[in-house]
């Protein structure tokens, strides 16, 4: 495994380097060979921060860590690397495919499955629609924005309702007349007179 070290603000020395490397021993045995690391550590006032990239084919693995101590922040960077690999490793065990299911054919029907080589064959199951189907239950919204509380002439009622943007207006006219303005689909406004 290619290592590269960077030390900002900090040597390093061959006791760290020997810490990095049995880190990355366990982790060989969990991602395996051909990948890269990169080892960042730094010193800032009172904390050391160990960084550590590794590269494997299509995926980065990260670990932060940080402490008083350098090696405290080696082995917590170590730690998070091995959780996102065991993750990685998880994920990619439990995504494989399924085998596919073999289907019967008529060949297969007149043979039994031990004569002609072929797997048993997979049930299938069916699905029945309901004889009523389920209606919905309507959901009321009260809403009085619809209405016109005084008296209003057709202009203005036409100009309220598209001020509004409603699909439907109520108003009552100057001799108490309820009328109720409905936007069709095609965009059209249908004056209906209510008896």
């Amino acid at each position: 495994m290619d290592v590269d070290y960077t030390g900002r603000q900090f040597d390093i020395t061959p006791k760290i380097r020997k810490e990095v490397e049995a880190g990355l021993a366990k982790l060989v045995k969990i991602v395996g060979n051909n990948c890269t690391s990169k080892v960042i550590l730094t010193a800032e006032k009172q904390r050391r921060i160990a960084e550590i990239t590794l590269t494997r084919r299509t995926e980065k693995l990260v670990g932060h860590g940080e402490a008083t101590d350098v090696f405290v922040a080696i082995d917590e960077a170590m730690d998070h690397i091995e959780k996102q690999a065991l993750k990685v490793n998880t994920r990619k065990r439990d995504g494989k495919r399924a085998e596919k299911p073999t289907w019967k054919t008529e060949a297969s029907e007149t043979e039994s499955p031990a004569e002609s080589g072929a797997a048993a064959a997979v049930p299938a199951v069916t699905h029945e629609f309901p004889d009523t189907p389920k209606v919905a239950e309507a959901h009321l919204v009260k809403s009085q924005e619809a209405v016109a509380v005084q008296p209003l002439t057709i202009e203005e009622a036409v100009k309220e309702c598209e001020f509004r943007d409603r699909g439907v207006f109520i108003f009552r006219d100057k001799e108490a007349t309820v009328h109720v303005l409905h936007r069709r689909k095609d965009g059209k406004l249908e004056l209906i007179d209510v008896p």
